[in-house]
């Protein structure tokens, strides 16, 4: 089989999990792990020190994060690509997934649990929301 399998990163640990798995499963399913990181905004802002200049903004730090959770998965086996994606996580995921008509969305089971669970999560948005079947990884316990 092959096709694409999206996953939502933010730098963080549990989002880490859930891409390893992804990675896991694109790998037995034969398909290209698509790796993605959200930003809401277009803040930019501007740095300098004498001729240097520095331009940081939210679209290159998700980029950067996407790059290099891409970068560390990234196996002969196993296509992995990366991108940033205007929108709240959860939408951006979606959007993603529409886009690269994906497989599958894999994402975490961070915030299902209590008041998480009430105010609504990725996970729970992505797995009513996705154009395409959704996998939540266990990320909030030590594998």
């Amino acid at each position: 089989m092959t096709g694409i399998i999206v996953v939502g990163v933010d730098g963080s640990e549990t989002a880490m999990k859930a891409a390893r798995t992804a990675l896991g499963m694109a790998a037995s399913l034969g398909a290209t792990l698509h790796v993605v990181s959200a930003f809401d905004s277009d803040r930019t802002e501007v740095f300098g020190s004498g001729s240097d200049t520095w331009i940081v903004s939210d679209a290159g730090n998700a980029e950067k994060i996407a790059k290099n959770v891409a970068s560390s998965l990234r196996t002969a086996e196993t296509p992995v690509t990366y991108s940033a994606a205007r929108g709240k996580p959860a939408e951006a995921l979606i959007a993603e997934a529409a886009r690269t008509n994906a497989l599958m969305i894999v994402v975490g089971n961070r915030r299902m649990q209590g008041i998480g669970r009430v105010l609504g999560s990725v996970a729970n948005s992505v797995a009513h929301n996705a154009p395409c079947d959704v996998y939540i990884a266990k990320t909030d316990s030590a594998k």
